[in-house]
């Protein structure tokens, strides 16, 4: 069986503007951009590669997928992504199934969590 590889795609506004936010939120690089795309890659490390697709459309609800960021200090990482630009959506952590996490967006809106690793 081959390996397998994934990529994930977030339509945004403004891949450009956007990609210097998420490039330090999950600690990657921008490889560049074309047309209307800006693709990112991990760090030193495997793990999938992230695409910023520019589209027309605005987002008129909730994320139907979204991006989960694991950290073993939540409240230090919800500040270190405040501080890049990202907010909180819903004060507090929220817990379920005994696990917990902060619900924030990032510059443009689009819905990730924090959670415990």
């Amino acid at each position: 069986m081959s390996e397998i590889g994934f990529g994930l795609v977030l339509d945004v506004a403004d891949p450009d503007t956007l990609a210097p936010f998420w490039a330090e939120a999950l600690h990657y690089s921008v490889v560049g951009g074309v047309g209307n795309y800006v693709m990112l890659r991990p760090e030193g490390r495997s793990g999938p590669r992230l695409l910023l697709q520019k589209v027309k459309e605005g987002r008129t609800g909730k994320n139907r997928m979204h991006l989960d960021i694991d950290a073993a200090d939540i409240e230090a990482e919800v500040n270190r992504l405040e501080a890049l630009g990202a907010r909180r959506l819903e004060n507090g952590q929220v817990e379920e199934h005994g696990h917990r996490w902060v619900v924030m967006a990032d510059p443009e809106g689009n819905e990730f969590c924090v959670g415990e690793s």
